[in-house]
């Protein structure tokens, strides 16, 4: 005899998701009393049979007798994770008929311990972000928080099997989960601009970059403050909007680097050692999981020491600083991730590292630190919008009392700055000046006759490519909105100009 039964789950691929039927056969006459899995699994799914027999029994269900067949349909998609170890669980208890079919429009994610206990599983947002209206997706507690940020599903969450059981057939009452509100949401920051002495030249620099979502090279000796300078970047950003934090939430969820709160209020700053692979930098692995360049999206970028990064490495930044996307393509499977972050870099401007500096003698040859600066491609460079000197800070600029501005009134100019933009890219899918298209950039911006000469005469003279005065346009225009101008002036493109000159003598 026969029983077959089934359920509802849902899987993952990147950020996609796709809804699963978990199907368990008991052929109660096979004298083979165990479960095979079946429908492209992975290892982990393999290993599920194992958990999910401990669990039923720990939780006091006995285990059916006879041969248990698992489909995990459809059968022609990789499956992976541990998520699945409670739909087949259930699946195997409603094939025995112990218990009840459920109604409605269920879906059930979650890892089982051997005692039956439900523990956290990786990308539940983007998987319950993708069920229809009005389902019902039961989750462990510990997922609780990522999945109430969805608000057009009905999510119940559990510490045990037992309870799901006892849910499932009415037998104890649970409110589903209040779908979380975070409009309005303003991360706190421990640190704050108002901490760098000096370097204003630096500080309005970043304020620009912030504004227009600019890429930054910071160039400077040992100690002078380009690292303090990179992590106070984000205080300076614009708070996330609702999109962008579940965007952002997404993300880490599948990564599994969500923190217990299951939310992301916070801009990621992502900073990896410059001994980091292409892999670690791109992402990638057995499930294609998203790497630095993916969990700095709406975020920054920090890479420090950035002509000691392998040249493979580096070149990986090409695409996603380009298209705000990232592909990672594996043998079996191809997967895309949002990527739109602002690239904060930092470097010595040789290999010692006191060129340049009046202090500290230079002990470099000519040829060293044109080598070491020429590991930095030009197509790199020519993506970067903002090249700063940062100076050794003097004595008393140390040791001065005066406080610096403080994060808070510089981002409320960003933010008046970022309004401008947004109501100027209402009507496309651009947000900040930084990623406007060369048809956007010439409906938006006209030179004055001055400033054309301006812009011409700096083209021949440093050999600037098409793209070089693209960014220097974009920057000039991020400029103006800052001072409220709609026009763009000549002072605006001077300044602008201002940040490509270093990039001269990094080639």
């Amino acid at each position: 005899m026969k029983k077959y039964a089934s359920v509802h789950s849902v899987s993952l691929k990147g950020l996609s998701a796709t809804r699963i039927v978990v199907e368990s056969s008991i052929d109660t006459r096979s004298v083979y009393n165990d479960i095979e899995i079946i429908g492209l699994g992975d290892a982990a799914v393999k290993e599920s049979k194992r958990r999910v027999r401990s669990a039923l029994t720990h939780a006091g269900f006995p285990f059916p007798e006879g041969r248990i067949v698992v489909n995990l349909a459809p059968s022609d998609l990789k499956k992976e994770g541990s998520g699945f170890d409670l739909p087949i669980a259930l699946s195997i208890l409603k094939a025995a008929g112990q218990l009840e079919a459920t109604e409605g429009n269920f879906y059930f994610l979650g890892e089982l311990g051997l005692n039956g206990e439900m523990r956290r599983v990786r990308g539940v947002l983007p998987m319950v972000a993708s069920l229809p209206h009005g389902s019902v997706v039961v989750v462990p507690r510990s997922n609780a928080g990522e999945a109430s940020l969805v608000k057009n599903v009905v999510t119940y969450a559990f510490d045990h099997l037992k309870e799901v059981v006892a849910f499932l057939e009415n037998q104890i009452h649970v409110d589903p989960i209040e779908p979380r509100n975070i409009s309005g949401c303003i991360p706190v920051y421990d640190v704050d601009m108002s901490d760098v002495k000096g370097q204003q030249l630096a500080k309005r620099a970043l304020e620009i970059a912030a504004a227009g979502g600019h890429n930054v090279l910071l160039i400077g000796s040992p100690g002078s403050g380009k690292t303090m300078l990179a992590r106070r970047f984000p205080t300076i950003l614009p708070p996330m909007g609702e999109e962008e934090i579940l965007e952002t939430t997404k993300i880490y969820s599948v990564a599994g680097l969500l923190p217990p709160d299951g939310i992301l209020l916070e801009r990621p700053f992502r900073s990896p050692h410059h001994t980091a692979s292409t892999a670690a930098l791109v992402g990638g692995g057995n499930d294609a999981r998203p790497g630095e360049i993916s969990l700095s999206h709406n975020g920054v970028l920090f890479l420090d020491e950035f002509p000691e990064f392998k040249r493979d490495v580096i070149e990986a930044l090409r695409e996603p600083m380009e298209t705000g996307r990232i592909t990672v393509a594996r043998a079996k499977q191809s997967v895309s991730y949002p990527a739109v972050f602002t690239l904060i870099a930092a470097q010595n401007p040789c290999p010692c590292g006191w060129y340049g500096d009046s202090e500290h003698a230079c002990t470099c040859s000519i040829n060293d630190i044109k080598r070491y600066n020429r590991k930095i491609s030009g197509p790199i460079l020519d993506r970067i919008d903002i090249y700063v000197n940062v100076p050794r800070l003097t004595y008393e600029e140390y040791r001065s009392m005066n406080p610096g501005e403080s994060s808070e009134k510089i981002r409320e100019r960003v933010v008046e700055a970022r309004l401008i933009q947004q109501k100027r890219f209402s009507e496309t899918r651009v947000r900040t000046n930084a990623r406007m298209n060369g048809k956007l950039l010439n409906k938006v911006i006209t030179l004055d006759e001055r400033s054309e000469s301006l812009l011409k005469d700096a083209m021949k003279r440093f050999a600037m490519t098409g793209r070089a005065v693209e960014k220097v346009l974009k920057v000039a225009r991020t400029i103006a909105d800052l001072e409220n101008s709609e026009r763009l002036q000549y002072h605006h493109l001077m300044e602008a100009l201002q940040y490509r000159m270093r990039s001269e003598e990094l080639n």
